[in-house]
């Protein structure tokens, strides 16, 4: 139960009393996902580190879907990439859809992506995350649900939203 004077409250008044709007979410791209506990996976990095989605409950996590054959994703990844040094509370993971990793290693190596990124062999996490179009990005919340789901086009600024409004839901 909420103490009368939570600090969500707090800060809820504060924002009103400054005239200002707590963010909201964007919209998110249809998806049965969404709302619903994300698929949990362990695999091993491109840099031989292992990378658990289950390891990650209580961040707030963005997983962003890409391949080096997709010409949007060389535009996206770096602006991903560089929004990751400014929010050092949120774990992001690169699932790359390369038929071989190699091509994903190359692009990752190219653009300097310096968050973990797996291989997604056989497309099997595209699969059980629902993703037919790359880039995507989705965002999970605290306890592994998916909370948002990027549409076509969509920039790092609704990315941003997205991932306050859930940081926000729990503060």
């Amino acid at each position: 139960m909420d103490e009368p004077w939570s600090r969500r409250r707090w800060l809820g008044l504060v924002a009103l009393a400054a005239g200002c709007r707590p963010p909201e979410m964007p919209p998110s791209a249809p998806t049965s996902l969404l709302g619903e506990q994300a698929p949990e996976f362990s695999r091993r990095g491109l840099d031989g580190r292992a990378v658990d989605s289950a390891g990650l409950r209580g961040k707030v996590v963005v997983v962003e879907f890409f391949a080096r054959y997709c010409e949007p994703c060389w535009k996206h990844l770096p602006k991903v990439q560089r929004w990751t040094v400014r929010q050092r509370d949120v774990a992001v993971i690169g699932i790359g859809a390369d038929e071989f990793a190699g091509d994903t290693l190359a692009m990752v190596r190219a653009l300097g992506v310096a968050f973990p990124v797996v291989h997604d062999a056989g497309l099997v996490l595209t699969a059980r995350f629902r993703v037919d179009k790359i880039p995507a990005t989705l965002v999970l919340d605290r306890e592994g649900r998916v909370r948002w789901r990027s549409f076509p086009g969509d920039g790092i600024g609704a990315m941003d939203r997205a991932v306050a409004a859930v940081r926000r839901a729990r503060d």
